[in-house]
This record gives C-alpha cells, sequence and structure tokens, in this order.
C-alpha cells in the first residue's frame, strides 16, 4: 500500500462522488485484514448517554445506506478461495482520482456532502459519523454466486465496507479522545455490527482500525472502518475451531481460562479497569501484542451482558494505547465477535449449538514496532524478540497521561 498521503490524494476526491475516474490500482490483499478485519444495548451504570439512533433494517437500510455500482464495476471484483489454507482473497481493479493530500474528506463541511449511514447523534451536531467507503472492496447488492473453475471456487465481492469517522476533530489521535469520546465510539461499532448481522448473505463482520502509516492507514483523520462478509475470515475460523474443541473436553470457555489464568499470574496483565482486562497474550506474535477481554463470558460483542460497563471499556482501551504509542508508531486494531448466526449454511453452521458457551469476544491489538522485525516477512510461525511477561512488564511502567 502506498504512502498515507498518497492514499488520501486519492480517496478524498472519490469521497466526494467525483465522476471523473482516471487512474486505477490494482487490489491483490487477503481479506482478512490485519492477521491478527442490534438488538439491545445496556447503559453504563455510572453515565447516562444519548440515545443511539435506532439501527435501520432489512433491504431498506442496505439498500439506502450503500450506493448502488453498474455492473460492469461490480465484475472487476471477486472472491477466490485458496483450496489449500482456506482463505478467501478478493482480487480485482478499483478506479480512483487523484485530489488534493491537504483536503481531509471528513472535516465539518465537507463531510457532510456525503450521505450518511449513521450519525451520532441524530439530532444536533454530529459526534460520529458512519459512511460508505468511497472505494469499497464489497458490493451490498447482488448474491455471491458462487461458481466452480475447474477444482477451485470463486464468488462476487458481496458485503457492506463502511467508514467510522470517530470524532470531528482533524487534528486528535483516538488515544486522544476522552473516556466519554470512546465510548461513543464502542456503541457506534456495535450498532453497525448488530445491524449488518440482519442481513443474512453476511457470515461475519469485522471492526478493525489501521493507525499510522506503517498499518496502512487511509486517512491521518482518526478513523475507524467496518467489513459485512459473505464468508468467515480463517483467523476467526481458528479460533472458533480452538473453542469449540476446548469447551467439548472441558465444558469451559478458553478465554475465560485464559484471564483467570493471567489474573493468578499477573505477570503478563498490563492493566485492568474493573472487569476489563488488557494483557499480553502468552504466545505474542509480535512485540507488545495486546488483548483486552472482558472477565465475565459474553460471545457477543454488540449485545453486551447486563450490568456492564462499557465506559470502563473505553478508559482502558484509551489507556492502553496510549501506552502502546509510546513505543510503536503504528498498529492494527480489530474487535472479533462471534459470526452471523443467521447464515445457516457452510462449514460453521453445526457449531452454533455451543457458540454462545465456548466463544468469547475480545479486541486484538498489533502493534508495528520501527525497528526490523521477522514477525512480518514469517507470516505463518511468527518471532517475536520481545517476551510477553517483559512487554508487560514496560508497559505497566509507561505513564499513559503523560
Amino acid at each position: 500500500m502506498s504512502a498515507v498521503g498518497n492514499l488520501s490524494s486519492r480517496r478524498n476526491r472519490a469521497l466526494l462522488d467525483n465522476p471523473h475516474r482516471e487512474k486505477q490500482t490494482t487490489t491483490h490483499a487477503e481479506v482478512l485484514v490485519p492477521d491478527i478485519g442490534h438488538r439491545s444495548l445496556e447503559r453504563p451504570c455510572s453515565v447516562v448517554l444519548p440515545a443511539i439512533p435506532k439501527p435501520c433494517s432489512g433491504k431498506t437500510c442496505t439498500e439506502n445506506a450503500h450506493p448502488r455500482t453498474p455492473p460492469a464495476e461490480d465484475a472487476r471484483m471477486e472472491l477466490r478461495k485458496d483450496p489449500i489454507t482456506q482463505s478467501w482473497v478478493i482480487l480485482g481493479t478499483q478506479t480512483v482520482a487523484p485530489g488534493d493530500p491537504a483536503e481531509c474528506p471528513f472535516e465539518p463541511g465537507t463531510i457532510e456532502k456525503v450521505a450518511p449511514i449513521l450519525t451520532w447523534p441524530a439530532e444536533g451536531t454530529w459526534q460520529v459519523r458512519v459512511l460508505p467507503h468511497p472505494e469499497p472492496l464489497y458490493r451490498i447488492e447482488g448474491e455471491p454466486g458462487r461458481l466452480a473453475e475447474g477444482m477451485y471456487d470463486k464468488m462476487g465481492a458481496v458485503g457492506a465496507h463502511e467508514i467510522v469517522v470517530e470524532t470531528r476533530q482533524h487534528d486528535k489521535r483516538f488515544s486522544q479522545l476522552s473516556d466519554e469520546e470512546i465510548e461513543r465510539v464502542l456503541w457506534v461499532w456495535a450498532s453497525r455490527i448488530g445491524d449488518l448481522k440482519k442481513d443474512p448473505r453476511f457470515k461475519y463482520v469485522s471492526v478493525f482500525k489501521n493507525q499510522g502509516a506503517l498499518a496502512g492507514e487511509e486517512w491521518p483523520h482518526t478513523h475507524s472502518q467496518v467489513t459485512a462478509t459473505i464468508f468467515v475470515p480463517r483467523r476467526i475460523k481458528y479460533e472458533l475451531n480452538a473453542a469449540h474443541e476446548w469447551f467439548k473436553d472441558k465444558e469451559r470457555c478458553i478465554f475465560c481460562d485464559t484471564v483467570r489464568q493471567e489474573e493468578k499470574l499477573g505477570k503478563r496483565i498490563v492493566d485492568v479497569q474493573g472487569d476489563y482486562y488488557a494483557l499480553c497474550p502468552y504466545a505474542s506474535r509480535v512485540p507488545y501484542e495486546i488483548w483486552l477481554l472482558h472477565r465475565r463470558h459474553n460471545h457477543i460483542f454488540e449485545q453486551p451482558r447486563p450490568g456492564s460497563n462499557r465506559r470502563q471499556l473505553a478508559a482502558l482501551l484509551g489507556r492502553v494505547l496510549r501506552r502502546l504509542e509510546k513505543v510503536a508508531p503504528a498498529f492494527h486494531l480489530v474487535v472479533h465477535t462471534s459470526p452471523n448466526t443467521k447464515s445457516k449454511k457452510g462449514e460453521l453452521a453445526g457449531y452454533w449449538k455451543t457458540l454462545a458457551d465456548d466463544f468469547h469476544w475480545h479486541i486484538e491489538i498489533m502493534p508495528i514496532v520501527e525497528r526490523r522485525s521477522k514477525s512480518y516477512s514469517i507470516k505463518e510461525v511468527y518471532f517475536n524478540a520481545e517476551l510477553p511477561e517483559q512487554a508487560a512488564q514496560n508497559l505497566r511502567a509507561l505513564d499513559p497521561n503523560s
């Protein structure tokens, strides 16, 4: 991926619906972006939040929120499955236009030119805004049309691709937002996951954030992305299989067991806020990798347990990111939640009976350190020169408020 400035210059004009498209780029990327990519919401007991607009539902939502694309445009993007690794890869050509890199498409006055999918609050000055991605990898309209090509499988790149603009302020990083502001973003993430899961075509909804040029950040204005896909990403399938086998053998959640053991040992715990824990995993893939988990079991991020306090999660996430930014210039963040159980087809359909008991939502953060690391060149066998115990100790020693 090119530098942030180049990406910004291309996408800014596209976001404003410029019809004169000139330059073409080719996309050939694994669809689980980084490899670490609503029913009812409780109100935190300590605060009163403005109401989230009721998520739109069904075809009305998807058709209105995501602009339709001519058939010829759809035909340029397709999903192909690697029969050996079971990964789905999106291939095709995107058409983009150059623009002014100094022009931020998310500035107030500019962003209002694009019809939003969701605005929070619904009335008055917006604080968080969700938009369709100007150059989406997935298109909302159509059916997958899965086809065989000899021994191979392919299908259309059907799905959704959205941008969450996390604040009106251009010069603020996500970590610099207040606990209340971060909590707003968490609620919007949950709202979009819940709404997109109403479409039975979508098997998984991902929320991810790439911050920094090394992470492939598309615009410097703080934002995250939401994608809905007609397949379950490989990394999530690995977690589902492992969690299912653990539960079948022990009748316990492997994530709950992890939190309990790390809580008892303490040496890999980075920070705690209420029932939320931040820890460096026992087998961390990269230096300073961090997971955030709730101590109490829940498989659905978008539907918190009664009594949960998302303000605590927001406070913990902010502190963790402020610590990480002292040791790493960039990071990937991904929310891991349960797949869409409305999809009754596919290889995971048989897992739904125990999913609520064996899976556990969590947030994974993969920092990118400046020094050269084999972690990013050896994708299947990770090398990490920083022991997680030492990484956790280093992070604990950092003041997140300095």
